[in-house]
């Protein structure tokens, strides 16, 4: 019994999904890097600042405020690993829950990229662990919701 606490414990929810962006992969990459352009494309986030001048760099930190299910919530965003062109990781954690973001872009062509950005999703505390589900499954929606917009923030207006 104690055994299965403890794997239920340590599981961790994941949600991640693809899309297919109408732009070079370094200009997305350049796009998603830029935090001042955090609320333009990424799901239920109202206002981002960088805490400290400068480009975006491993270990850099943002101040963020999101709305997540009909709460303003603000946190405190790091990269943690960071390819330059490739894939950005951002963690964070706020009441209660862990969530690592991962964005890779990957080359599709001269004009064209594909973005992954997959959430995991964890509690920090034992009292937060029966809210893990439902966040990763919020985190699925929003995760939609992003690569949309950012789909949108990139398409060619119809003539």
């Amino acid at each position: 019994m104690t055994g299965a606490a403890t794997v239920t414990m340590s599981a961790m929810q994941h949600a991640e999904q693809t899309a297919e962006v109408d732009a070079p992969a370094a200009t997305v990459f350049a796009f998603i890097t830029d935090i001042a352009n955090l609320p333009r494309w990424q799901s239920g986030v109202v206002t981002a600042a960088p805490t400290a001048p400068g480009p975006l760099a491993m270990g850099s930190t943002a101040r963020v405020e999101r709305r997540i299910m009909g709460q303003q919530v603000q946190a405190l965003l790091r990269v943690s690993r960071l390819e330059p062109g490739r894939s950005l990781v951002l963690t964070t954690e706020t009441s209660g829950i862990g969530v690592e973001a991962t964005l890779t872009i990957e080359r599709v062509d001269d004009a064209h990229c594909r973005v992954t950005y997959g959430m995991a999703v964890e509690a920090t505390n034992v009292f937060m662990k029966p809210m893990e589900p439902m966040v990763a499954q919020a985190a699925e929606g929003d995760i939609a919701a992003s690569l949309a917009s950012l789909q949108r923030a990139f398409a060619t207006p119809s003539s």
